[in-house]
């Protein structure tokens, strides 16, 4: 089982910027395609971002591209998600998930997951 450390999450206030990071633990996700997801409160797990293994092909949900970007770096086996203009509605459990094959929205095509780091926005 793969699994990751995700870190960067925590109370901000509507405005602020934040970069979330998510590592494996003791394996090498160089190959793997790597994606964002986030849960609110009451609400169902929606897709946020994706990338390849290269780096080279991104995918956000559309009205999210303004003001997400995810990055990564292989040399140090970190994946970010950098979040500006941060606004109450992105309150949530971000999670980071990986698979090996293309980029893909779906979250059931990803079959590793992160625990989640938690995202509050006051207004």
């Amino acid at each position: 089982q793969l699994t990751f450390v995700e870190s960067g999450g925590g109370l901000v206030q509507a405005g602020d910027s934040l970069r979330l990071s998510c590592a494996p633990t003791d394996w090498s996700f160089t190959s793997y395609t790597m994606a964002w997801f986030r849960q609110a409160p009451g609400k169902e797990r929606e897709f946020v971002a994706t990338i390849n293994w290269s780096g080279r092909k991104t995918y956000y949900k559309e009205s999210l591209r303004n003001r997400f970007t995810i990055s990564r770096d292989n040399a140090k086996n970190v994946l970010f998600l950098q979040i500006d203009s941060l606004a109450p509605d992105d309150t949530a459990v971000y999670y980071c998930a990986a698979r090996s094959g293309d980029i893909t929205t779906s979250g059931t095509e990803y079959p590793y997951w992160g625990q989640g780091t938690q995202v509050t926005v006051s207004s």
